[in-house]
């Protein structure tokens, strides 16, 4: 019986992790770009965000930067527990940590309508969601977030749920201690 791959193989998919190709750093910039523009609309919409944007908002607020700079801070930091966990990122990897970031340090107004706060939060998180489908169709190395979730279930021969739930409860509430929204409108990272 042939083996059902997770991540579907795509006419764009990269042939290795470091590839350069025109049609996927195509489609990876552009998934990358709208993820980034939904989880700022999320974001914009204050109705609660994901755990790790949550997280974002807080150092943002704290540190007294763009949540964009706050997540790249934080995308970085992630990927040095990369180093012990001996996880081998890619191209992808990089360019999540600067595009997302990039996209959702951008602002426009904050909507005060509930009716447009809710359209921001449902486009976001309609864009979040085919921005994530996209990314992760290149094939080019896990996002810094995933990438230490399966390395820490990997290593600690642990089960996905409860790691990704630790880690997305823990960088939640810390998150929420410095200050980030939590609400209805949280979206799974």
């Amino acid at each position: 019986m042939k083996k059902a791959r997770v991540i579907p193989h795509t006419s764009w998919a990269a042939k290795s992790l470091w590839s350069v190709e025109d049609k996927t750093m195509s489609m990876l910039l552009f998934a990358l770009a709208i993820l980034g523009i939904g989880d700022g609309l999320i974001v914009l919409a204050n109705l609660g965000s994901s755990p790790w944007t949550v997280l974002s908002q807080g150092v943002a607020l704290q540190a007294e930067v763009s949540i964009g700079w706050a997540s790249f801070g934080i995308s970085c930091l992630v990927m040095l527990a990369w180093i012990p966990l001996k996880l081998r990122f890619g191209l992808g990897t990089i360019l999540n940590i600067i595009v997302i970031a990039f996209f959702l340090g951008l602002t426009v107004p904050e909507p005060t309508a509930l009716f447009s706060q809710i359209l921001f939060g449902g486009i976001g998180l309609l864009l979040y969601g085919l921005g994530t489908a996209l990314y992760l169709t290149c094939h080019q190395g896990a996002g810094p977030r995933d990438g230490l979730m399966v390395g820490l279930c990997q290593c600690f021969h642990l089960k996905v749920g409860i790691v990704r739930t630790s880690l997305e409860v823990s960088v939640c509430v810390l998150g929420y201690i410095l200050g980030g929204t939590v609400g209805i409108g949280a979206a799974d990272s």
